[in-house]
C-alpha cells in the first residue's frame, strides 16, 4: 500500500476553513502541499504563512497532473460541476477525496465523473469552527475529532485504507468506515439536528440585552448558531429525507417532555434526563495531547 510521507504531493482545491486546516496539518507532517482555489489573496496569504508552496486559480492539466492526492473541500454542488469540467485531467493513479458533509448525493455522481485509473473515495473530517475562510484554518480542530471514510463498491481497499492512513496523518483521534447512506443518517442526527436546534432556539427570543444574563449553558448549546447559512442549508436539502425524520423524532420527545411538565410528571422528567445523562457520557471528548 502507498504510503502518505514527505515525498505526498497534496492538491487542495477549495482553501477555506477546511481546505486550510487540511493544508496546515499535511504541511507539518512534511507533505507537500499547493492549492487551487477562488481568491488570489487567499494563495498569497497561504504561501506567505508557509502552510502551502504554491497555489493558483486557473486549472490546468500541468497542475493537476503534480499532485498524488486531490483533497476536494467545495459544496457538493460545486463539487459535481468542477467534476464535470476538469475531471477528465486528472492523470491516472491520483486518489481524490473530498470534505463534504452529505455523501449519498454526491459520491456516486463523482465516481461516475473520474476517468479510468483515478479513484474517488469520500471522507468526512468531522471537524469545524464557526467561521469560515482560510484566515480562520487551524488543524488543532482534528485532535480528538472523528474521521469517516465513505467508500462504495467502486472503491478498493488499498484505497479505503490508504484514505484512513489520510485520517490519522491529519491527526484525528478515531478513524471510522461508513457506507453513504449510513453515513447520511448519522450525520443527519449527530450534526444537521443539532444545527438546526441552534438555530431555532436563537430565533425563538429576541429580547434585547439578554447577553448580559446568560451563562454558560445557554453559550454552549447555541455555539453553532453563527452559521454558515449559504452551506447548511444546501446541506439540510442534500439529506432532506434523513433530516426530517431525525426532526420529526425530536419534536416527538420535546413533546413528550413538554407534556410531562404540564401535568407536573416529575418523575417521568426525572426518568428522561436520567436516559439523557447516560447517553450524554459515552460523548465526550477524549483528552489527547497535542503532537
Amino acid at each position: 500500500m502507498k504510503k502518505i510521507d514527505s515525498d505526498t504531493k497534496v492538491l487542495i482545491v477549495g482553501l477555506g476553513l477546511i481546505g486550510g486546516s487540511y493544508a496546515k496539518a499535511l504541511t507539518k507532517k512534511g507533505c507537500k502541499v499547493r492549492a487551487i482555489t477562488l481568491k488570489d489573496s487567499d494563495i498569497e496569504y497561504s504561501v506567505k504563512e508557509g502552510f502551502i508552496e504554491d497555489g493558483t486559480t486557473e486549472v490546468t492539466e500541468e497542475y493537476l497532473a503534480w499532485a498524488d492526492i486531490i483533497v476536494f473541500s467545495l459544496y457538493p454542488h460545486t463539487l459535481l460541476e468542477w467534476l464535470k469540467k476538469y475531471a477528465g485531467l486528472i492523470k491516472k493513479g491520483t486518489v481524490c477525496t473530498d470534505v463534504t458533509g452529505v455523501k449519498s448525493c454526491v459520491v456516486y455522481d463523482a465516481q461516475a465523473l473520474m476517468p479510468d485509473g483515478v479513484e474517488f473515495i469520500a471522507a468526512h473530517p468531522m471537524a469545524g469552527r464557526e467561521r469560515s475562510g482560510v484566515r480562520h484554518s487551524d488543524e488543532s480542530v482534528f485532535i480528538g475529532a472523528n474521521f469517516i471514510v465513505v467508500p462504495t463498491d467502486k472503491n478498493t481497499p488499498e484505497t479505503v485504507e490508504y484514505c484512513k492512513q489520510l485520517g490519522e496523518v491529519l491527526g484525528f483521534y478515531r478513524v471510522s468506515v461508513l457506507d453513504p447512506e449510513s453515513h447520511d443518517r448519522m450525520i443527519a442526527f449527530l450534526s444537521q439536528l443539532t444545527h438546526c436546534i441552534a438555530v431555532s432556539l436563537m430565533c425563538t427570543n429576541d429580547t434585547p440585552g439578554f447577553e448580559a444574563y446568560t451563562g454558560d449553558s445557554f453559550r454552549d448549546l447555541t455555539r453553532i448558531a453563527k452559521i454558515n447559512g449559504e452551506m447548511w442549508s444546501e446541506l439540510f436539502i442534500s439529506n432532506k429525507q434523513f433530516l426530517l425524520a431525525e426532526m420529526d423524532n425530536f419534536i416527538n420527545q420535546f413533546t413528550l417532555l413538554r407534556n410531562m411538565l404540564e401535568n407536573e410528571d416529575k418523575e417521568g422528567m426525572c426518568r428522561m434526563m436520567q436516559i439523557s445523562t447516560q447517553r450524554r457520557e459515552k460523548f465526550d471528548k477524549p483528552k489527547v495531547k497535542e503532537g
